[in-house]
């Protein structure tokens, strides 16, 4: 703590932001002065648990165990000292991840702690994930919300005229130690992706979390929004959090996804890691797609899955295997919505395809075609959820993905799902059509 507190009077920190992510994967935080520091990162800080049982607008769900069940009562929320890093666009400011406790114990159900218990027991097989999330996001004008450009994938032209605001980005994501390896603009208009190295561990989901924070508080200085909901457009493409991955060995040394004396050069493990997935894929939709807006990603011909299915570099599948020998095979998981919560998705992955590993499920046959033709699709192949209540149908009747995230988790998470539900119908009988609009794209 003495080392914190020197660093923190050399860089001339002010202010310390303590932050969190909620069900939503929404950053919260409580931001104190400096001279607190010792103080609040020993006894921790006390913030109303009631955040855990709020949708993205902070409207508070009854039934979610957070609310009158405990009387609003507060968390501590502790920081993890090894998330602590600068803000570089708030040059007097530092944030630290916190975990938060309820009555001197873990809350086992915040998205980051099961995110690193499911990693923990990856860890009891002998394995470890190395992982990045791969966001897209739309970025529009905060006062006329016109488009940052006209939508032209790639073109030079438009990273040219867009290139403060790129450029902006990408230093303060580097500036606050998530390591940009490439962006570009996407197909629609006003749309981008900027793409990261992955991490081992929960770091991988602790980066997306600060990446999504940072591109919008960057944005929001430059004048602009930047959202990560799903599908802001109907006649434009969504946007995705593809979580890309790979599995190696406890030390974190070598690959095990490939094996070049299988005709696939797939090993063993990694054919159960996939059918675990396959297996999973409609219960963890909801965890991968958790909104009612999210769902509307899954489409044929929308480079969004619709159906539990697997294939080499095979985009139109569930399931996208890049074989590149023993470090540079890995799985991208196309599941992901942009508007999902990285420490869930993380999560999901991990505990369906340990439940292939510790099952040893047989691998369905892959898809050389194209997913979206069922004449493709190997039969019996299980399609997606394209709404939010089916989702929720499909993960509470998976048993195995329920109890990998705990009754806790389940009992606040489905509570806010069927509130969403709800609120979507209400707006639509209503004739509501900006309903999802206003509840998903400033604050997702």
């Amino acid at each position: 703590m003495t080392t914190l507190l020197d660093v923190l009077e050399k860089r001339e920190i002010k202010y310390v932001r303590l932050e969190f992510g909620d069900m939503n994967g929404i950053s919260r935080c409580k931001v104190i002065p400096s001279r607190h520091v010792q103080e609040k990162f020993t006894e921790g800080i006390d913030i109303p648990l009631a955040h855990f049982g709020m949708d993205t607008s902070s409207n508070l769900v009854l039934g979610t165990g957070y609310g009158t069940e405990i009387c609003w009562d507060d968390g501590v929320f502790l920081p993890d000292l090894a998330t602590f890093r600068f803000v570089p666009w708030l040059p007097d400011t530092a944030m630290v991840l916190t975990e938060p406790t309820y009555r001197g114990n873990p809350m086992t159900s915040y998205p980051r702690y099961i995110a690193g218990k499911q990693l923990e027991h990856l860890q009891e097989l002998g394995y470890t994930l190395l992982s990045a999330h791969e966001h897209e996001f739309y970025v529009v004008d905060a006062e006329t919300k016109k488009p940052l450009h006209k939508g032209n994938l790639r073109s030079s032209l438009s990273i040219f005229r867009d290139a403060d605001l790129l450029y902006a980005f990408s230093r303060n994501l580097t500036g606050i130690g998530v390591n940009v390896e490439a962006f570009d603009t996407e197909l629609s208009p006003g749309q981008v992706e900027i793409t990261y190295k992955p991490a081992f561990g929960i770091r991988a989901a602790d980066n997306a979390h600060i990446y999504r924070t940072t591109i919008k508080e960057v944005a929001q200085r430059h004048g602009y929004i930047a959202s990560f909901m799903s599908k802001p457009w109907e006649d434009q493409c969504g946007s995705s959090a593809h979580f890309c991955h790979s599995l190696w060995d406890a030390s974190g040394k070598k690959g095990v996804m490939y094996d070049p004396k299988d005709d696939l050069n797939i090993s063993e493990v990694a054919q159960h890691w996939i059918a675990g997935i396959l297996a999973h894929a409609p219960a963890i939709s909801l965890l991968m797609a958790p909104t009612t807006n999210c769902q509307k990603r899954f489409k044929p011909f929308s480079f969004a899955p619709i159906n539990a299915t697997w294939g080499i570099a095979n985009r139109t599948c569930a399931l996208r295997l890049k074989v590149k020998g023993e470090v540079g095979t890995y799985l991208e998981n196309r599941m992901g919505a942009s508007g999902s919560n990285p420490y869930l998705s993380l999560a999901a992955t991990v505990a369906a395809g340990i439940d292939g590993i510790t099952k040893k499920l047989p691998l369905p046959a892959r898809v050389t075609g194209d997913a979206y033709v069922q004449a493709d699709v190997p039969a019996d192949t299980r399609d997606l959820p394209s709404t939010l209540s089916g989702a929720v149908e499909a993960f509470e009747e998976d048993s195995v993905i329920t109890e990998a995230f705990g009754p806790e988790f389940c009992k606040a998470f489905l509570a806010v799902k069927r509130y969403e539900i709800e609120k979507g119908m209400e707006a639509q009988d209503s004739g509501d059509t900006e309903w999802e609009f206003r509840n998903y794209f400033e604050m997702t």
